[in-house]
């Protein structure tokens, strides 16, 4: 992932927000303002909410019971004590602290929702999340205790613990400190919640959105990698780039995605003098599937995230909250808060990484072998039979393959009730958005071996020389990963690689010298 430092506020208005913003304030800590007409429609819509908390009609979420518990009418000198133990007891998560980069996402998220007018708080309450934002403060957040219907309860409760004083939380250097502490330093008064505002901070799908957006940021890039590495690839086993014309794929077959994938490695190979040794006088017919479909794999990931990316702009404009409150005035219960949307394309995505990350193990796997290598030398070892060469680096890949086939499972496809069966059917969107992070990270490591296997077959074609975009990509590597000869300590070298690739200089490069051949 890319590094960008840019810094620019972003502002939140009544009309949702972009993924663009959403990555900007995860990732690099981009400040957070209000619009003053986001301010005042609050305040607007809380004046009616007090109307109605004032009622001896029992309204749901402002002075009921929530959940299986949603039958008792609370005196409203009970109202502020509701909000209290709502949040305390719902912040009932187990496990490890997830990323920061997740917490942020999601408090951005959920102050995007408070934004619209819709959940009926104060404007305080949008105020101090954001505060909390701005600060650096980052709620613990623990990895399970979501089950993605009536929203990331748990892991919103988290946060929502903090703005009120109370709970875990870090600085924004990570550090674990107490909460009142952190809060006093940046001058945040803690909340006090009032009617409905409980509710309001927890119900929203907003920790699998994030983690969604998170993970389409991630993969923009390494399905352009895969490209680069199926090419690599096709390069040093002498493969031909013929197949990847234009009017092979889009004239054709028109997915674009698989048009996008196939003009990435036609451009790749193109001025290749490995390609062109071979182009006269091969007596072979047809490369090996793995090279030769290779557009068609990464172009369906690229479609496939093009689907998520249209489910996410559209949550992106949602106003999720139960109940919620309708222009017109009406309060009113719903189902918005269910994540299957989120989570039927979390696990998509799944499915399609896992098959990217399978498609490029066999690719790694034929330049290793001696009898389908082309002559290359077995595992690409500088002496065979003393040396291992990358044997055991295809292992690993194999490896990260096979989790990530299991972390394929659909976790959509289960459903666990829950409150005394009045959620009796959940989406389970939040364990679909954990194993995608987990897949993603499992991917960028299964591309960094395809390189560095690709990169030293490369150079043992030498004295032919590889494409100007392959050749830019494997200069890149050797600055950090040395080329051909004894076996060496390879974890070492197998890590720089990731390293390229996770800070997003393999991705500079790549673009760089795409754009200079075109």
């Amino acid at each position: 992932m890319e590094a960008n430092l840019e810094n620019s506020a972003v502002t939140l208005n009544l009309g949702g927000t972009t993924a663009e913003d959403v990555i900007a304030v995860a990732r690099q800590q981009a400040p957070v303002m209000i619009a003053d007409a986001v301010l005042a429609e609050l305040g607007r819509v809380r004046t009616h909410i007090e109307q109605m908390a004032a009622s001896d009609t029992p309204v749901y979420g402002v002075s009921t019971g929530f959940g299986a518990l949603a039958t008792r009418h609370i005196p409203q000198a009970d109202r502020a004590k509701l909000q209290r133990s709502l949040i305390r007891s719902h912040a009932a998560g187990m496990g490890e602290p997830v990323e920061r980069e997740v917490v942020r996402a999601l408090m951005f998220l959920r102050a995007k929702t408070l934004a619209t007018g819709r959940t009926g708080v104060r404007p305080v309450v949008l105020q101090t999340m954001v505060e909390v934002l701005n600060a650096g403060i980052t709620p613990v957040v623990r990895e399970f205790g979501s089950l993605g219907c009536s929203g990331d309860l748990a892991p919103l409760a988290h946060c929502a613990l903090v703005l009120m004083g109370e709970g875990e939380a870090v600085d924004r250097e990570g550090v674990l400190r107490p909460v009142p502490q952190l809060l006093a330093e940046a001058g945040i008064e803690p909340l006090v919640l009032e009617e409905k505002e409980g509710l309001a901070l927890i119900n929203g799908t907003d920790g699998m959105l994030g983690m969604l957006l998170l993970a389409l940021a991630d993969l923009g890039e390494l399905v352009d990698i895969a490209d680069l590495s199926a090419a690599m690839s096709v390069e040093a086993q002498l493969g031909t780039d013929q197949v990847f014309r234009a009017d092979l794929h889009e004239a054709l077959r028109p997915h674009p995605g698989q048009a996008t994938s196939a003009a990435n490695m036609f451009d790749a190979l193109a001025g290749s003098p490995i390609v062109a040794s071979h182009r006269e006088g091969d007596g072979r017919v047809q490369d090996a599937y793995s090279l030769r479909c290779s557009p068609q794999v990464t172009g369906a990931t690229r479609d496939t995230m093009d689907h998520a990316a249209t489910v996410a702009r559209r949550e992106l404009a949602a106003a999720i909250d139960n109940p919620v409150v309708l222009p017109d005035g009406r309060i009113s219960s719903n189902g918005n808060f269910h994540g299957a949307p989120v989570a039927y394309v979390l696990d998509f995505l799944a499915i399609a990484v896992a098959d990217l990350g399978s498609i490029a193990e066999r690719r790694t796997d034929r330049m290793l072998d001696p009898a389908r290598s082309r002559d290359l030398p077995a595992f690409l070892a500088d002496d065979p039979g003393v040396d291992s060469g990358m044997m055991i680096a295809q292992y690993t890949q194999a490896g990260l393959v096979a989790e990530n086939k299991r972390l394929a499972v659909p976790a959509s496809a289960d459903s666990i009730p829950s409150s005394a069966m009045q959620e009796d059917h959940v989406s389970l969107g939040w364990h679909a958005a954990r194993k995608l992070r987990k897949s993603v990270e499992n991917l960028r490591r299964i591309l960094s071996i395809e390189l560095v296997v690709a990169g030293r077959a490369l150079d043992l074609r030498r004295p032919l020389q590889p494409s100007p975009v392959t050749g830019a990509v494997l200069g890149l590597l050797r600055s950090k990963v040395q080329g051909p000869g004894p076996d060496r300590f390879l974890s070492a070298d197998l890590e720089a690689a990731y390293q390229l690739l996770a800070d997003g200089q393999v991705h500079r490069v790549l673009r760089e010298a795409l754009a200079g051949g075109r």
